[in-house]
């Protein structure tokens, strides 16, 4: 069974990236699946993924959910890494260059 996050911690990154990284979102579900998405957005984590919802052009809603690079994490620090890691790995599929965090 996955490592759960207390609801502050994961109320926190999803604030965080659907506030300040809607961008990142869009390229992570993009890469990993949800080639048509137009927009996305972080809908949870657990100690083994991130989850995110894709957004077509037709409305169709998709959940895209993507392991952590390096395995399951358990530490909430580990967090941010995992993601920035996601998001890298995304750049990578895509052929985006990735900017520095």
């Amino acid at each position: 069974m996955p490592h759960t996050f207390d609801a502050d911690a994961v109320t926190g990154v999803l604030t965080h990236m659907n506030g300040d990284h809607t961008d990142d979102n869009l390229l992570i579900v993009r890469a990993f699946g949800a080639t048509d998405a137009v927009s996305a957005q972080m809908t949870g984590l657990d100690g083994d993924a991130g989850v995110w919802e894709a957004i077509a052009a037709d409305g169709a809603r998709t959940d895209v959910r993507v392991p952590w690079p390096d395995g399951p994490i358990s530490e909430r620090p580990a967090v941010r890494r995992s993601v920035v890691l996601v998001y890298r790995e995304a750049c990578r599929r895509l052929g985006v260059e990735p900017r520095t965090h």
